[in-house]
């Protein structure tokens, strides 16, 4: 049955028979071969099929939710029985939000791989709501989230402070005012991350906490467009002191003085089973020091 699932889900996400044959290493027929007996084992038709086209119908659909997280399930089970007679070593997959992802992540897994060079890292950025919806269906070990997150299926750990500051290019009329007030900052255009990403809902939080409705917004998919509008004067953002250190030190960018700020928000290890691999617990391990760099 496993074998059935792996090609299911390889034509499904190829939405083409020969592509899917050319990543399993499997004939063409082969593959139409496998997909009807699991068609037949299933019960239904999964697949609209055309000349030009493979793409999954609504049976399809509940059925590829569900084998994808039945394959991460059984690839999980097959690591930590593996695990239990072998040295910390193998895959290990994790997802993590952009600010500690892209800022803090790879100085984490430099420092394990040091010691540990036989774990192998995949990773995945993403915002906290994607990363934590692929740690539930078990296509990620871990996520590492932003904010003030809470999931009913999914433990949760907060590990680190995050500190966040309001920022300017240099040149911006606010970097010259020795006090910024709420209503200064309400006439600004700021520039946001998107919807489910931790640090739009820091920076909601903080603009509730200031009593702010700026009249103006720009929503960003990616932290770098963001600190490289503001440096052009675009407008002002709230960012991680993570994610702004090389700026800060290279003048590019100006914190703002304002009241009530800076802003904290926390940083959580997100997992959905109590059985860990030993290269999972050695990178868990790696992950709580830095509270102790925050």
């Amino acid at each position: 049955m496993d074998q059935l699932l792996e090609v299911f889900v390889a034509v499904a996400e190829k939405k083409n028979f020969s592509r899917a044959a050319e990543e399993l290493h499997m004939t063409q027929p082969a593959v139409s071969q496998h997909i009807q007996a699991f068609e037949r084992e299933i019960g239904t038709r999964l697949l609209d099929r055309t000349n030009k086209y493979v793409k999954l119908n609504k049976a399809g659909e509940i059925v590829y939710d569900h084998a994808v997280e039945i394959l991460g399930l059984y690839t999980k089970m097959q690591r930590l029985v593996d695990d239990l007679t072998n040295k910390t070593s193998g895959p290990l997959t994790i997802g993590a939000s952009y600010t500690f992802g892209e800022y803090i992540l790879p100085y984490v897994i430099a420092d394990m791989l040091e010691q540990y060079p036989l774990v192998t890292p995949s990773i995945s950025i993403g915002n906290t709501r994607d990363i934590a919806e692929s740690v539930l269906k078990h296509q990620l070990d871990v996520g590492i989230v932003e904010g003030d997150f809470r999931h009913h299926q999914l433990m949760i750990e907060p590990f680190a402070k995050d500190i966040m500051h309001i920022v300017t290019a240099p040149t911006h009329k606010l970097a010259k005012l020795k006090k910024v007030t709420p209503a200064d900052l309400a006439q600004e255009t700021w520039i946001v991350r998107e919807e489910g990403s931790g640090t739009r809902t820091a920076a909601d939080k903080m603009l509730d906490s200031l009593d702010i409705s700026p009249e103006k917004m720009m929503e960003f998919g990616s932290l770098q467009i963001i600190k490289e509008s503001v440096e052009a004067g675009l407008g002002v953002s709230l960012l991680s002191k993570w994610a702004i250190r090389k700026e800060l030190s290279m003048d590019t960018l100006k914190i703002i003085d304002v009241n009530g700020l800076p802003f904290t928000r926390t940083f959580s290890i997100v997992t959905s089973s109590p059985y860990r691999t030993k290269a999972l617990d050695t990178f868990l391990q790696f992950v709580r020091e830095v509270s102790e760099k925050s």
